[in-house]
């Protein structure tokens, strides 16, 4: 089967590499000039299992309340008309019961678990480089009080196979002595011992080369800019080049999917969070982190590639606005200052936002849509990177007709209810 993929972003590649080696014929396009240099380019590089939990839980409103109050909150947003955003607002609401964010985290878990797997066999079977360490994550905490509320939120994740261990500060400083040097005296973490790190845009690069000589054609900057449907099928791909002939289409456009999928009057349940990202040149080795963390007070997230590192903050939502100010990444490089005196040469950095696709309740769109020729992957949110290439292999599954390995329910679009694409 001839199969379009709408965007070369780390899950559009995987997408296509898992379609190519089951023998379809594989065209991915991309209004970009590069594979994954959008928001796969500016994330903090975590492969993250132990770090899935749903936005979508009973802290949220309260910090989306202090927010709109004008406080520094990690998850920012701004009061405006926005229909999209409030009609995903209410239903990111609804998912805010214990019930549903148990429910949204386990979903998650269990596709970033899998998704880790394949990745890991991948890169072995392929011979791919991305900077990938398999040392674990650090989850930093402030206050005994914070650690012990980590604790019990880890132990759901643990019930369902997470290996998480409780460490104070003297253990965290063991085990990643740079955090020695912290002028901020922390309570201890959570370190989970399978998660790591490693650069998405790297990867990408590098799969796409497998995938070319698998027989993928790469149509870089062709932007796909209408869908268009009998009812039933999409019956016409029209792009920047010409209109484009296909049996399916796979939208992998990350943020830009409800975009697509607006143009067959329809709504899917993304909308975008912009993320801030640096990366900078290490100037004290010795000073600097070899894994990857999160500081949970400020959501500061890092990771180490080679001689550089990448760190990433915050969830915006404000519409498709990418501009920022130096003001926007002050809180990231006072936390590296703070966490890592010394250790990285601010006057390197190099700046980048990027536009998250989130769901209102955390699980991202894979498979079909209302179309039987039409699917999605999409809405992968913070976990994008860590989730590619699990969702990559359910979807040509489905595609195949073949059981997948986890139950895809949790992912679908159709059987998502609440939350289903409408026309």
């Amino acid at each position: 089967m001839k199969i379009a993929v709408i965007g070369a972003g780390v899950v559009g590649v995987a997408t296509a590499h898992a379609l190519a080696e089951r023998g379809h014929e594989v065209h991915v396009y991309d209004r970009r000039g590069d594979i994954a240099s959008d928001t796969s380019a500016s994330t903090a590089g975590l492969v993250a299992p132990g770090h899935s939990y749903a936005w979508a839980s009973p802290k949220a409103p309260v910090m989306l309340v202090k927010s709109l109050l004008g406080e520094a909150t990690s998850i920012r947003l701004r009061p405006r008309l926005d229909a999209d955003l409030i009609r995903w607002g209410l239903c990111f609401l609804r998912e805010c019961v214990p019930s549903r964010s148990r429910a949204n985290t386990v979903a998650k878990l269990r596709l970033a678990r899998y998704s880790q797997q394949l990745m890991d066999e991948l890169a072995i079977r392929e011979g791919l480089h991305y900077w990938q360490t398999h040392a674990g994550v650090l989850y930093l905490y402030h206050s005994d009080a914070e650690l012990d509320a980590a604790e019990q939120l880890s132990r759901l994740l643990q019930d369902h196979g997470r290996r998480q261990q409780v460490l104070s500060f003297d253990q965290v400083t063991a085990l990643e002595p740079a955090l020695g040097h912290s002028l901020t005296r922390f309570a201890g973490a959570i370190h989970d011992t399978s998660d790591g790190t490693g650069d998405p845009h790297l990867f990408a690069c590098g799969l796409a080369e497998v995938c070319r000589r698998l027989g993928v054609s790469f149509h870089l900057g062709t932007s796909v800019t209408e869908l268009v449907s009998d009812g039933s099928s999409v019956t016409r791909i029209l792009g920047s080049d010409g209109e484009i002939r296909a049996d399916a289409v796979v939208v992998a456009a990350g943020a830009a999917s409800p975009l697509l999928a607006r143009t067959m009057r329809q709504r899917i349940p993304v909308y975008p969070a912009k993320g801030y990202t640096l990366t900078a040149t290490i100037k004290d080795p010795d000073r600097a982190p070899a894994m990857g963390g999160i500081d949970e007070r400020s959501l500061v997230a890092w990771s180490r590639f080679g001689g550089e590192l990448r760190m990433s903050a915050t969830a915006e939502f404000v519409g498709y606005d990418r501009s920022s100010a130096p003001a926007d990444y002050a809180d990231i490089i006072q936390a590296g200052n703070d966490l890592f005196p010394g250790a990285i040469d601010w006057d390197t950095a190099r700046y980048r936002t990027g536009l998250r696709p989130m769901t209102p309740d955390g699980p991202p769109l894979i498979g079909l849509g209302r179309h039987d020729n039409l699917y999605y992957n999409t809405g992968h949110g913070h976990v994008g990177w860590t989730m590619a290439c699990g969702s990559a292999r359910m979807l040509a599954d489905l595609i195949d007709e073949r059981r997948p390995d986890i139950d895809p329910t949790p992912y679908s679009p159709i059987q998502r209810k609440r939350h289903r694409v409408r026309g």
